[in-house]
């Protein structure tokens, strides 16, 4: 990942020793200062693809029995993935920053950057105190994913062989396109017609291409569809479902 020059506003009089503090310094405060809560995206993994801007905040929670008057936040991954806030704005204890990911402009050649990142948050309080934490939440950095399902043919005699087909692709950062994920166990579905829940039939794992291909009996109408569970670099996904109408 490019590394992107600071954008970050300070709040009130950040101060320069926050901001010039080295990512690898151990965790340290000075007087009462916490941080209590980070919240990265609003509890969800940062999925990016191919082409659109992906915008999302860190939400820091700190304590002092002064005030909090600023905070310092770098985003650190896997891959020597590296991000600071294009902006940042407290409100009471409460600080958020809000970061953009341009897959074209910051995840050039980056496909190592996917899986667990960290926040890095160094807190000031009114009264001079600070906390500085590294990894002080966690979140996932994914590439976005894709999920096709076919089932053939339709309609089908009862007790007759359908053959379930699809794919499982993700987000290529070397290319910007979606390529086939390898290798990966994916569960084919089934939910009757008129039913509510999906049950999984069985469980399928995509070719050196990311295809899938199965066959099962069919027995009554209902749809068919491929679920995949997701993996630290990639999310969970699930096709729609196909449905199949059974005489």
């Amino acid at each position: 990942m490019r590394m992107r020059t600071s954008a970050t506003v300070a709040v009130g009089a950040l101060g320069l020793l926050a901001l010039a503090v080295p990512a690898a310094q151990a965790n340290g405060h000075y007087g009462d200062t916490a941080i209590t809560k980070v919240t990265v995206n609003g509890g969800k993994n940062v999925v990016v693809g191919t082409s659109a801007v992906k915008k999302f905040t860190v939400v820091v929670t700190g304590k002092d029995n002064s005030g909090i008057k600023g905070i310092d936040i770098e985003l650190v991954g896997p891959g020597f993935g590296y991000l600071t806030p294009d902006s940042t704005k407290c409100s009471g204890s409460t600080c958020t920053a809000s970061f953009s990911v341009a897959p074209k402009v910051d995840l050039p050649y980056s496909n190592d950057v996917a899986g667990t990142w960290y926040v890095d948050a160094w807190v000031d309080a009114k009264d001079g105190d600070y906390n500085w934490k590294e990894k002080a939440g966690s979140f996932k950095f994914q590439r976005a994913a894709s999920q096709t399902v076919n089932a053939a043919p339709e309609p089908v005699k009862k007790g007759k062989t359908i053959t379930v087909t699809g794919k499982l692709a993700r987000a290529n950062w070397d290319d910007f396109k979606y390529h086939g994920y390898t290798s990966q166990p994916v569960k084919l579905q089934f939910l009757k017609k008129g039913g509510k829940t999906w049950g999984t039939v069985k469980t399928v794992k995509t070719n050196s291409t990311g295809t899938l291909k199965t066959t099962v009996k069919a027995s009554v109408d209902g749809y068919w569809r491929y679920s995949f569970a997701g993996t630290t670099s990639t999310p969970a996904v699930n096709s729609t479902g196909d449905f199949v109408d059974v005489k």
